[in-house]
């Protein structure tokens, strides 16, 4: 998530009642999440053992509940909680706006888009060229749409994040302050929901075509021209290369990488990272020759054990 304007770090920490520890003339230019930090983001940490990962990280500032050392031309804010720091920082730019108009006026959508009966579109939503938006379906904010996109009946575009930071006793929600591109030619299905990044993007790629009832989790990103059948979830931060196909009912789990060209086929379970141009199978998925085999295998079990017995 990027700021509108620069914020000096003197700033941010006077916000956040923060001891300011390093270079001080810094500005902010976003906010964001460890795994998709680039240089002049904020991240946190709030856990001692990851303070060196955020630290070395591409972030420039970096809030702890503790002091550490600082490195060159980075700045430490230490404070009693990141956590609540960094989701005020995100509320403040990201503030919720409740939907008050069917469209609105704040969304800019290309004349020669087709909007049908009862979809909502909030603000700060940009729609291109020749797209098809079928009835029912809301897009909220921040959410960029490129040309000659179809979104199907009844999806939700930049749903909030599924996403909370546990305390004892109860879990609180992070704001969602990303966003959620849709690239040009995308084919979105009937009844499909993809939420917004928390701080990070939430992306499909250009060419790439969605089933229906699929769910697409925060900040995963999926390539160009990957085709994905009915049923298929992709959990949160999972970056998904061009070219893939997953057939129905598979599931991946957060914060994997899937390789260029990759098939998995249906009713698969992907709970590791997947090489590029192989063809997966199972629960949990591995190559497709490895659990046909396998299942070869367990079939010749019976007559196994009553030669043995």
């Amino acid at each position: 998530m990027k700021f509108p304007n620069p914020v000096p770090v003197v700033e941010i920490a006077r916000k956040i009642n923060a001891k300011l520890i390093g270079d001080a003339s810094l500005l902010a230019y976003g906010i964001n999440e460890i795994h998709k930090v680039e240089k002049g983001d904020i991240t946190f940490s709030d856990v001692a053992k990851y303070f060196q990962k955020s630290i070395k990280s591409e972030a420039s500032i970096i809030i702890l509940n503790s002091e550490a050392e600082c490195p060159p031309g980075k700045a430490l804010l230490i404070c009693d909680n990141p956590f609540e720091a960094y989701d005020s920082l995100v509320r403040e730019h990201r503030p919720f706006r409740p939907l008050t108009a069917s469209i609105s006026e704040l969304a800019e959508i290309h004349p020669t888009t087709i909007i049908e009966p009862n979809v909502v579109i909030g603000p700060d939503v940009k729609i291109g060229k020749n797209c098809h938006i079928q009835a029912n379906t809301t897009i909220y904010e921040y959410t960029y749409i490129g040309d000659n996109v179809v979104i199907e009946p009844n999806c939700v575009i930049g749903a909030n994040a599924f996403y909370y930071k546990r305390y004892p006793g109860k879990m609180e929600r992070w704001r969602s302050g990303g966003c959620t591109i849709l690239e040009n030619d995308v084919h979105i299905g009937a009844g499909c929901t993809i939420a917004k990044g928390v701080s990070g993007d939430t992306i499909i790629g250009e060419g790439s075509k969605l089933d229906c009832l699929i769910q697409i989790g925060h900040g995963a990103v999926v390539g160009k021209n990957c085709l994905f059948a009915a049923q298929v979830g992709v959990g949160g931060k999972t970056v998904i290369e061009d070219d893939v196909v997953l057939y129905g009912q598979v599931g991946i789990a957060q914060s994997l990488h899937i390789g260029k060209g990759v098939v998995v086929l249906a009713k698969s379970g992907v709970s590791k990272n997947l090489e590029a141009g192989k063809t997966y199978f199972g629960y949990p998925a591995q190559e497709m020759n490895i659990s046909y085999r396998e299942l070869a295998a367990l079939r010749q079990l019976p007559e196994l054990l009553k030669k043995k017995g």
